[in-house]
């Protein structure tokens, strides 16, 4: 019974977050084409993305909406309203808080993933308000990314008690002050990796859904019952945005939303002490920053010549003849793939 009650929560939680999450699209959407906050295509992408042209950016503020209004009213449930009795003996206000120290990392994990999509929302901002095209330069993006890195590290190194991780086939590892470092680099990286991979319709959404789903059940398996409300609770969110991303988009995240994707990734990971997970999980956002890196160093390298069609890798494939729709089909099978090998090698 009590753990029919610790799956149930999460559910319910995911359904009123993705109902939060579409309705909210059906009056954001319009706000955004009033204000036109359309997306400005560069010409560095294929030339039929011209097409798209004008669609709302910013979407990210869509599934923002739907998981924070679902996880403040999920998170009062639990506190407040359901002393129910589970497997620790302790009330469900306790199952869902994890151990000693895991509340600090739950909550600066949510922040700093909010954080992150504030860097995003900066960034579009100054695209479709500012009419700047690039937004923030890469100095500034990459400042505010490492600012907030460091601030959560410290943050979990200090009050978290976060820097024992699990490393598969060898246990329990304390990192000491190393830690920092790791921790900085995965924020960091992941939100730019997850940035890169929202270039086509519904890709970093699928994406980030099935990515969402194998960390769920890693927080299932390791009794973080707060982490699978938390991973629940946005996969919900981001499946209630598809309905409006998904090919022909109605509306794009923006940096709004895949630079907060990362950061939320991150902070499921090291709230259960399982960073390394980010790897088979978001394999698909490493492969495509690692495409960009290899088009880069052998465009260098060679003097002209490229090792890709286009960069990153999802372009492509799409120059390759491929429709949108089966790119996100095999990136999320890929995903899920790698995700589900996983499971067994971290709990």
């Amino acid at each position: 019974m009590d753990k029919f009650v610790y799956m149930t929560v999460p559910a319910v939680a995911a359904f009123l977050a993705f109902l939060a999450a579409m309705i909210a699209g059906r009056f954001i959407i319009p706000k955004l084409h009033k204000l036109k906050f359309g997306q400005t295509i560069l010409d560095l992408g294929p030339t039929w993305h011209k097409n798209k042209q004008g669609t709302p950016t910013m979407g990210g503020v869509i599934f923002i909406f739907g998981f924070l209004v679902v996880l403040v009213l999920a998170l009062a449930v639990c506190e407040w309203w359901l002393p129910l009795k589970p497997l620790s003996g302790s009330n469900l206000k306790e199952a869902f808080a994890l151990e000693s120290g895991g509340r600090v990392r739950m909550i600066a994990g949510v922040v700093m993933a909010l954080c992150c999509g504030a860097i995003g929302f900066a960034d579009d901002y100054i695209k479709v308000v500012k009419k700047r095209n690039l937004g923030l330069t890469s100095l500034q993006k990459m400042a505010l990314q490492l600012l907030v890195g460091v601030g959560y590290a410290l943050v979990m190194y200090y009050l978290g008690n976060a820097s024992v991780i699990h490393v598969p086939f060898v246990g329990e590892v304390d990192l000491g002050w190393w830690f920092i470092p790791l921790c900085v680099f995965f924020v960091v990286g992941m939100s730019n990796a997850t940035n890169l991979t929202d270039g086509i319709d519904g890709l970093c959404g699928s994406v980030t859904v099935v990515a969402m789903l194998c960390i769920t059940v890693v927080s299932f398996a390791t009794e973080a019952f707060g982490n699978s409300l938390i991973s629940m609770t946005f996969t919900g969110a981001m499946a209630g945005f598809l309905v409006w991303n998904l090919h022909p988009a109605k509306v794009f995240m923006g940096d709004t939303g895949s630079l907060l994707i990362g950061g939320m990734l991150c902070a499921l990971t090291f709230s259960i002490r399982q960073p390394l997970l980010l790897i088979p999980v978001g394999i698909m956002y490493i492969v495509e920053t690692v495409s960009v890196m290899l088009q880069v160093s052998y465009f260098k390298l060679t003097h002209g010549k490229r090792l890709f069609k286009m960069s990153p890798i999802h372009h492509h494939f799409e120059m390759c003849g491929w429709s949108e729709n089966k790119i996100v089909v095999v990136f999320c099978a890929v995903t899920a793939v790698c995700g589900i090998a996983a499971v067994p090698m971290v709990t």
